[in-house]
């Protein structure tokens, strides 16, 4: 199993609202050739600018798993819950992991039952495992008093697709508790997306599933904008055609990603990956006919106190 990250919660700082990154574990060297398969080590060493924060000197990707945590209008936010700890999983980086994120998570001020809202990028295993913990052998909402939010389209979706076993347990043990437990709130996302809370807002990022959203935090002037797997990694700002081998629209997602990067070029806004290993935010910078991320480091913060 993966060395597990360091225990310090690195921040952005996005006007008055401070973005943490919450580690749950790094993924393992084989993750890249399978997620981006066409972002091969000959075409990742083509970007001197992508080493050695982002791939080793042999081409090999760098991704990570971790959630995004903030105070916005007064309201404890989580942004995606990572793979869980103790779930039953066919990917053996995700099987059964013993990690300390919930110790992280409150290290940072937010204990489980002080969050207010999750956003859910999209219903996949390594984005909703910690919506649940196992508590007496039954799995658990993990933020009892939170709403969770995710798209209607994204809901819709998973609702009528024929899913497989690994598919269906993970419903059964991530996202069918949050439901019955009646926290589950599936929000349209219209096109030109929704406020969720004052500076906080989901923007449609179909492709990879149909229904999925990015995260937009504005304060002060200042915007930074959460991919969820909209951009796996910053090689795809280089070769915005390069997708993952799970998207389920693969022409769509690339439209996506090119328009969201098209968007973020020349501007001040932070792009925070949701899969970026550090320093997992930066700036998109036009480079030539597409795009490189221009890295800004996180910052250590004093962990969120009650009000802030």
């Amino acid at each position: 199993m993966p060395t597990a990250p360091p225990a310090d919660a690195p921040s952005w700082a996005v006007g008055s609202v401070v973005v943490r990154r919450i580690d749950e574990i790094p993924l393992p060297p084989q993750t890249g050739p399978w997620l981006l398969p066409a972002a091969t080590a000959e075409v990742v060493s083509e970007q001197d600018w992508l080493r050695p924060d982002f791939a080793d000197r042999d081409g090999v990707l760098r991704l990570d798993s971790h959630s995004f945590a903030m105070v916005v209008d007064g309201l404890r936010v989580v942004v995606d819950t990572g793979i869980g700890n103790g779930k039953t999983r066919a990917n053996p980086a995700w099987h059964d992991l013993r990690t300390d994120y919930l110790e992280r998570l409150a290290r940072a001020g937010f204990p489980p039952e002080a969050v207010d809202l999750v956003l859910l990028t999209h219903l996949h295993t390594d984005h909703v495992g910690w919506n649940t913990r196992e508590v007496d052998g039954m799995w658990v909402p993990t933020f009892p008093h939170a709403r969770y939010l995710t798209s209607k389209a994204e809901y819709d979706f998973w609702a009528a697709y024929a899913m497989d076993e690994a598919r269906a347990a993970m419903f059964r043990d991530s996202v069918h508790p949050v439901e019955e437990a009646g926290l589950l709130d599936v929000v349209d996302v219209p096109a030109g997306g929704v406020t969720v809370a004052a500076g906080l807002e989901l923007v449609p990022a179909p492709g990879h599933t149909p229904g999925h959203i990015a995260v937009r935090v504005t304060s002060g002037g200042a915007a930074a904008l959460i991919t969820g797997d909209c951009v796996h990694h910053p090689v795809q700002l280089a070769h915005p055609e390069i997708g993952s081998c799970v998207d389920i629209d693969p022409e769509r997602a690339e439209a996506t990603r090119r328009a969201l990067l098209a968007s973020l070029a020349g501007t001040d806004a932070l792009l925070l990956g949701t899969h970026f290993p550090p320093p997992t935010a930066g700036r998109v910078v036009a480079d030539g006919d597409t795009y490189r991320l221009e890295p800004v480091p996180g910052r250590a913060a004093a962990p969120a106190s009650a009000g802030v």
